[in-house]
């Protein structure tokens, strides 16, 4: 019998290898429909804090309908409405709406609102809070400011040389929820080899959304010579995926905005592209690479699932009330 040669590659059909679950999360779906809804309900302007989600095509697509993006509360014109990114804020945020004469709707992811509420409550007992994250991320200054005289920020394992406590019996460890789940473990790990008694959250803070897609992503890395993540060049989450793909052994993968940041010189020699996408991109973006790819040879997609998400949130509760006729009462006080 002869002997059984590979298929080159070149020979090989062409596919792309789509990833399961990917793109919005409940969080995002939450927040970017509040300001739809705000929008609907109040009328334009309505005001918000800092980027809704971390996806340029969502914010520029919000600011036609009439949402208006600031950087402070303190940028709003007293009278007005302003909502909260899903990021969540520090209270001193709320202060300043406050002290602007502002009504306020409040979007922070319920995910993030946890990781809030732990660090009020370990502060509260008295702990030095660790607080996994990168520095200068938006939830990191929100979570931050619950407790500032108790939380330091470690941002990677090679940070927890740095770190100092006053009593290593009473430490806890909190993340943000959009971290790397390996990359936050390895931390947590040198964090115990340094603090034996580190006590952990009662429940993990990286989000499912994350986590879920950080899996599809190791799975798609393992079958595909490419991966193609869209998402935002500050989306935290879609930064991690990107970097996921490539810690498990995937020859390159890039991380785009839209279908025309692709480059074809990446498709060279390549017969199976991984395609997945951060929680914070709608999936009218992916479809968009999808076409670009099955213009150039990729028409055949296959479904790579390795989760099932249900998971809803409810509307700010905001929403429910008059805030044109709160900021105006706030106005005449």
């Amino acid at each position: 019998m002869g002997r059984m040669t590979a298929t080159p590659a070149t020979n090989r059909p062409k596919r792309v290898l789509l990833a399961a679950p990917r793109g919005y999360c409940a969080g995002v779906d939450r927040a970017v429909i509040a300001v739809e809804k705000a929008l609907e309900q109040y009328g334009a302007p309505v005001y918000v804090r800092h980027e809704i989600v971390h996806n340029k095509y969502v914010v520029q697509t919000l600011e036609r309908k009439g949402a208006i993006f600031v950087d402070q509360a303190t940028e709003v014109p007293p009278g007005n409405i302003v909502m909260f990114s899903a990021h969540g804020v520090a209270p001193t945020v709320h202060e300043e709406a406050r002290q602007g004469r502002l009504a306020t709707i409040d979007a922070t992811c319920p995910l993030v609102t946890k990781v809030h509420k732990e660090a009020i409550r370990y502060a509260k007992e008295d702990f030095d809070i660790l607080l996994i994250g990168h520095e200068g991320h938006e939830e990191v200054i929100g979570t931050s400011g619950e407790a500032p005289d108790h939380i330091q920020l470690v941002d990677g394992p090679e940070d927890v040389a740095n770190v100092e406590v006053r009593d290593p019996s009473r430490v806890v460890w909190l993340s943000q929820t959009t971290l790397s789940v390996d990359e936050t473990m390895e931390t947590v790990d040198a964090l115990k080899d340094k603090f034996p008694q580190l006590v952990s959250p009662p429940s993990d803070d990286i989000c499912y959304a994350t986590q879920n897609r950080q899996t599809a992503i190791k799975e798609l890395a393992g079958q595909a010579e490419l991966v193609i993540v869209v998402g935002s060049k500050n989306s935290s989450n879609s930064i991690r995926m990107v970097e996921v793909a490539k810690q498990a052994g995937v020859p390159a993968a890039y991380l785009v905005d839209f279908a025309s940041e692709i480059d074809e010189a990446w498709l060279e020699g390549v017969t199976s592209v991984g395609l997945s996408s951060g929680a914070s991109v709608p999936d009218v973006l992916v479809q968009e690479v999808l076409e670009w790819l099955s213009q150039r040879g990729y028409a055949d997609v296959e479904l790579v699932k390795t989760a099932d998400e249900h998971l809803t949130f409810s509307l700010p509760k905001e929403l429910r009330r008059d805030l044109r006729a709160e900021a105006a009462a706030l106005v005449e006080e």
